[in-house]
């Protein structure tokens, strides 16, 4: 059985359907939801889904990543994960943590990647009049938004959408493709999936 801890920085949408798919006969379960944000609306989710939790705020620590990223790792190594899932976490991190976890980090990420790292991807494929939209899970690698990608799955952008109408319909979609994903890297299947 996969040990799997999840970071997220908000509400935790994706983390509810990880942490809800990994019961029965599934190959993993969550041994421990962390955020940067004390605040974060997820921790409270997890908790109530009987996962341990733990807030390291990034705050205090100003631009030193790698400090907040040492104290990130006190809890996060107490948790022995074997996979390590990033949920909505808003931090860049160093290349030296995600070595530490190299062939074990996913991420998902609100575009079809490569088009649209990093931030305002649903404005920014509506802006460039693209005809989908989608999301992506990948592997995690030293450079931001960029590792091997797993799965994706894709919507058309419809006329007249706002960055959140598509954001929605995005969304649904990660809900299905992360936890599919997940459940694949569990046993050891990296081979694309597109949803």
């Amino acid at each position: 059985m996969k040990r799997v801890a999840i970071l997220i920085s908000g509400g935790g949408s994706n983390m509810v359907r990880l942490v809800e798919s990994m019961t029965g006969d599934h190959p993993a379960r969550p041994v421990l939801v962390a955020s940067n944000d004390p605040a974060a609306g997820g921790l409270a989710r997890a908790a109530a889904l009987s996962v341990p939790t733990a807030a390291v705020d990034h705050k205090p620590f100003g631009p030193d990543r790698a400090a907040f990223e040492t104290a990130l790792l006190q809890p996060l190594l107490a948790a022995e994960p074997d996979i390590l899932c990033l949920a909505g976490f808003m931090r860049i991190l160093t290349p030296a943590f995600v070595e530490r976890f190299e062939g074990r980090m996913l991420n998902i990420h609100p575009s079809l990647l490569p088009a649209y790292p990093g931030l305002h991807t649903h404005a920014r494929a509506i802006a460039a009049g693209d005809a989908f939209a989608g999301c992506s899970v990948h592997l995690v690698t030293p450079k931001l938004d960029d590792g091997p990608i797993l799965g994706q799955a894709r919507v058309p952008v419809e006329p007249g959408d706002t960055a959140d109408s598509l954001a929605a319909r995005v969304l649904a979609l990660e809900h299905r493709l992360y936890p599919a994903v997940l459940r694949r890297f569990a046993v050891g299947k990296t081979a694309r999936i597109d949803l």
